[in-house]
């Protein structure tokens, strides 16, 4: 029997809700959708390599180690995210991270740590000449106005957010349409 996600969100159900969002998107669906072809996290356009396409872990595994960065060194935690595209032709790192909420809980005080993990995402990265982009994936929740003040320091410290939707053109890559995660 199949589990349909919660979409409720909050209180005990937070971390299955979560999940269960994150199962249900994909960075490497969007690309693919868009005439990507991603392959052992490699990302192609027309044969040619343009990217990776790297979460949690894979991260670590598929980016960092293979260019001899070891996280220790710069980092005292792994920070694994919802997503990455490693972007090759402009040289940046794009962190994605998902947050859907249908009513007020503990994702409201963690959405101000962009900065925070920004920086942390930084360290790892200048060292073998790369730039980091941070961003969320929300839900229409918030769009709330009380909202309002969180999506402004989000903006303030360099980092960005949108709805439902990965726009492929923000992370460099040639097809402006937004397509939906």
């Amino acid at each position: 029997m199949s589990r349909k996600p919660n979409t409720f969100g909050g209180g005990a159900r937070t971390n299955v809700n979560g999940l269960s969002f994150e199962q249900t998107t994909s960075l490497d669906d969007a690309l693919k959708d868009a005439g990507y072809r991603v392959e052992k996290h490699k990302v192609y356009d027309k044969g040619n390599k343009v990217g990776l396409s790297v979460s949690q872990n894979k991260f670590y595994k598929k980016f960092l180690e293979e260019n001899g960065i070891d996280y220790s060194t710069y980092n005292s935690k792994k920070w694994r995210p919802d997503e990455c595209f490693v972007n090759f032709k402009n040289k940046t790192v794009y962190i994605i991270e998902k947050k859907f909420q249908n009513c007020s809980g503990s994702v409201d005080e963690k959405l101000p740590s962009c900065d925070f993990k920004k920086k942390e995402y930084v360290k790892l990265c200048v060292p073998i000449n790369f730039k980091v982009e941070y961003l969320y994936i929300f839900n229409d929740w918030f769009t709330r106005p009380e909202y309002r003040d969180t999506l402004q320091y989000i903006k303030d410290v360099g980092c960005h957010y949108f709805y439902n939707k990965v726009p492929l053109g923000f992370l460099g890559l040639q097809e402006p349409t937004i397509y939906k995660l």
